[in-house]
């Protein structure tokens, strides 16, 4: 993961001028990885333990999670996102290759309709308030509502993963994610 963090980073660099500060993020099935950096190569890179399918198998038991699995995974995916608080400070633009995450904003735009002031180029910025709208979304099929009113995927690994992006998106500051193709 440490090999292909940096790859990533590498690739997606490219897309911004040296200097500016850019947060690279992957969440991968076991780990989420971040790497950051001003130049070609990541001056920093953290392995966090925890995963699409790692958080999902330890905490969710049901699809869709219930609201006390949802909280339970929650305190645990804080405490580990908060590990990399500094190693983030000052790299306001994170940046993601991630399909998961392309499909949350997916989502999150049909969740909104077409007045949700997402960027419609190569370059789509997911704000956070609509990872918040996802995640609510979410919520709200947690307790019965039908997943296909909201146009929620039912697996608890894309559970994991939004509740990975929301809490790294809130807990280390970041307005948005951009996605991009690697």
């Amino acid at each position: 993961m440490d090999h292909e963090i940096r790859r990533q980073y590498g690739v997606l660099r490219q897309a911004y001028p040296p200097g500016e500060p850019i947060t690279v993020l992957h969440i991968g099935t076991d780990q989420t990885a971040l790497a950051t950096g001003t130049g070609e190569k990541a001056d920093a890179v953290m392995l966090l333990a925890i995963g699409s399918r790692r958080t999902a198998t330890d905490f969710f038991k049901h699809a869709p999670p219930l609201p006390n699995e949802l909280e339970t995974a929650i305190m645990v995916v804080e405490d580990e996102v908060t590990r990399a608080r500094k190693m983030v400070a000052g790299h306001a633009m994170l940046l993601t290759a991630d399909a998961d995450i392309r499909d949350i904003a997916r989502i999150a735009r049909v969740s909104a309709g077409d007045d949700d002031g997402m960027v419609v180029t190569n370059l789509p910025a997911l704000p956070i308030e609509a990872v918040e709208r996802v995640f609510d979304l979410m919520v709200a099929v947690s307790p019965g509502r039908p997943a296909s009113s909201a146009g929620i995927p039912l697996h608890p690994e894309f559970a994991a993963t939004l509740l990975i992006l929301r809490e790294l998106m809130h807990h280390l500051q970041f307005a948005s994610v951009r996605i991009l193709a690697l």
